[in-house]
């Protein structure tokens, strides 16, 4: 079982138009077995991801304001608590907490910038069982045209600190919480970000970008950032059939 602390990511969930579609193009990209499970209520058709037999991320039927979207969830000891944090400083519950039995207590919410996330307090179920391995959760990044007040926020709400560091014409976050790593945050500066509202992108590990992303476009996505390389691996943004977006980050560029 893996420990995940509070503050750090412990799951991710689409919300899509498609259900069996999503199932359909995630399952063979990333070598997930799909099982229908966690239902509650047992109509809504919840689908979980498992990557080696353990679960890593799940799906559910929705369309957000902004359409399909990957949500990332954090850890929280107490997710009422969490709840009344987000509004003391400035973001919004825009589902209050609800259980399922024996798993988790959710609640989904938004930062004062939009972005939506959620809170993740663990009822038996701490989160996904494997991270970091390909076809799991390797990173959380906001991506936000409010950065200073997301940093109060944050702050506030999960205790992160942020560690700013230069990356070309803008400064990269990284989120760390306790000294350690949790999630990162780039700018939206300049005109290529369009009317593209603030929001967390998810990065899912691969071994290799390009013969990922090549799949993934075979299956029917879309390429929005063609693999490049970065200090800690190679990445590509991609969109999914249905329209939500998504990272792939390699370890070793080819």
């Amino acid at each position: 079982m893996t420990d995940i602390p509070a503050g750090a990511p412990a799951w991710v969930d689409l919300v899509t138009t498609d259900l069996p579609g999503a199932a359909g193009f995630y399952a063979p990209l990333f070598g997930w077995a799909v099982a229908e499970a966690d239902r509650q209520p047992p109509a809504d058709g919840h689908l979980v991801f498992h990557q080696q037999g353990r679960p890593v991320a799940g799906a559910g039927r929705g369309a957000g304001p902004h359409g399909p979207a990957w949500v990332p969830y954090l850890a929280a000891d107490d997710a009422e608590e969490t709840c009344r944090r987000v509004t003391a400083a400035g973001g919004r519950v825009l589902t209050e907490p609800v259980d399922v039995p024996g798993s988790r207590r959710t609640a989904l919410v938004a930062d004062p910038a939009g972005a939506p996330f959620g809170v993740w307090q663990s009822l038996g179920m701490p989160g996904a069982e494997v991270f970091d391995v390909p076809g799991s959760l390797t990173w959380a990044e906001l991506t936000t045209r409010e950065w200073d007040r997301a940093k109060e926020f944050y702050g506030s709400v999960f205790g992160w600190t942020a560690d700013d560091q230069p990356m070309g014409p803008i400064t990269y976050t990284t989120w760390q919480r306790e000294g350690r790593p949790v999630a990162g945050m780039m700018p939206m500066i300049g005109e290529d970000w369009g009317d593209l509202p603030s929001h967390w992108m998810v990065y899912f590990a691969v071994t290799d970008t390009d013969s990922v992303a090549a799949e993934a476009l075979r299956l029917g996505a879309t390429l929005a950032v063609q693999p490049t390389d970065l200090t800690r691996g190679r990445f590509a943004v991609l969109t999914d059939p249905q329209g939500a977006f998504f990272s792939i980050l390699g370890t070793t560029p080819p």
